[in-house]
Order: C-alpha cells, then structure tokens, then sequence
C-alpha cells in the first residue's frame, strides 16, 4: 500500500491565509490538509481561534484533490446531528473528500470546564462511543431512533454524505491506554500517540499495527516527525502527517518546509 501525506494545522491562523497555503499544499504534492479543533488553544497567550469547519469549507472550495478534515473533533462537546450536517456538507462541497478525525478532547478545563461542561474523562468517554454509531447512521442518511444515555435522536437527515458508505471515521488514541485502540479497531482508522513521548516510534507503530491486524482500507495516521517516511511506511503507517514541529514555530516555518513537497 502506498503511503499518503498530509498537513495538520492549529486553527488559530486567518482564514484568507490559511486558504492560500492549502492551495499551495496541493500544488506542492500532499494528499491531505487537516485541522485542529479547539474552541481555546491558550488562553492565558490570548491566541485566536476560527471554526476549523467553515474553514475548511471555503479551503474545499479552492482545492480539488486534497482530502480534508478535522484532527481531531472533541466529539463529546458536539450534538452528534448538527456535527453530522457539517461533515455532510463538506463532503458534498469536496465531492466526497471529508475525514472526520475524533477524540475526547484535551484540555479538559478550557475544551470543557470553562463552558460549564463535565471534565471527568469517562464522561467523555461515554459520551464518544454512544455518539459514533448515532453519526455513521446519520453520515448514511439512514433513520435513526436512539434513546441513550446522553442523546436522543428520532431522525433521518438527508441528503447522504457522497462517500459510500460514509466518509471515514479516524480515532484518536494515547497509548499506554487500550481504550482509544479499541475504540479505533471499530471503525475506520487510528490517529496514535504516546502519553510519554508524542510521536510512536516505527517499532512501537508496529507493534500496535499488529495488535489491531486492520483489515483493508483500515488508517494508521502517524507524524513525519518521529521517523523517515519509509521506516513509519514499513511500520504499517497508511499516512504520514506533517506540521508545526514545536509550540513556537510560526506559519511561515512551516510553509516553508511544506512546500518542499512531501518525503515520497
């Protein structure tokens, strides 16, 4: 299997900017262009913010090949059906190029606590994995009838994404802990990266590639930053994702390596 690099973004930048490199990424070769999904990025620095989905809306609209999508959505601070309309949407502006990218969502107290939400981890956890299944109905155009714990949905909301069966579902996983690996297995791809070090090396990469034995069409999303692209390639990795290598590296840094094109 050929891997396919991408670009992963914070979503603090300007929006007309932004728009402009993600044309320049395509000319440069990537195959993707992702973004961040914070309400806050630091509060105390007073950085700003842009919802990463309109943004990637009028990037799709300048774009034709890169696929495009969050990495990741703190899912459990959406409602499940109006996050469904925005991938939708998306995928039909892109002609069936949306990914959606999900986790819990760090840090607990600015993505939730200072908006009145609940922090605890496995609030966030239920919250997840009773949301999914609810969005891959919705994502289908299929009727759903739910009455869970956190939502409730008696719905058929259409049209249907364009990609069949619906765009694809990537989990966000911090290892040591299994419950992200888990999670992941059930759906469509695996966002990893270690509690201790960020970045899994290739060896650690291949070894969660073997316990999860993915079936086809399964994506292991994996950072440029921890190794060679063929040593992560031969580790398993599906894609391989570049961006800001450290907090302070400004847009033009990375401009500037990205648009050296990727490390095929």
């Amino acid at each position: 299997m050929v891997m396919r690099f991408g670009v992963n973004l914070p979503n603090g930048h300007p929006p007309a900017e932004l728009v402009r490199f993600a044309v320049e990424v395509e000319q440069s070769g990537w195959d993707g262009f992702f973004l961040w999904d914070h309400v806050q990025l630091d509060p105390d620095r007073r950085e700003p913010t842009y919802d990463p989905w309109v943004q990637l809306g009028a990037i799709g609209a300048h774009t034709e090949r890169l696929r495009l999508g969050t990495m990741v959505t703190p899912v459990p601070r959406r409602r499940p059906w109006k996050l469904a309309k925005e991938i939708v949407t998306l995928d039909h502006l892109t002609g069936g190029r949306a990914v959606l990218g999900v986790g819990l969502g760090v840090p607990q107290a600015t993505e939730y606590g200072a908006f009145g939400e609940p922090v605890e981890p496995k609030v966030h956890a239920a919250r997840l994995d009773e949301a999914l299944p609810v969005l891959d109905r919705l994502l289908r155009g299929e009727p759903v009838d739910h009455e869970g714990e956190h939502y409730r949905v008696s719905a058929q909301l259409l049209p249907a994404a364009v990609q069949r069966p619906r765009p694809p579902i990537w989990v966000a996983a911090t290892l040591p802990a299994r419950a992200g690996v888990r999670r992941a297995a059930r759906w469509d791809g695996i966002v990893p990266q270690s509690r201790d070090t960020g970045s899994l090396t290739p060896e650690a990469l291949a070894a969660l590639v073997a316990e999860l034995d993915p079936g086809p069409g399964f994506d292991v999303v994996t950072s440029l930053a921890a190794a060679p692209a063929d040593e992560l390639a031969d580790a398993g990795a599906t894609w391989a994702i570049d961006g800001p290598r450290h907090r302070e590296e400004t847009l033009a840094e990375t401009r500037a390596r990205i648009l050296a094109g990727p490390p095929r």
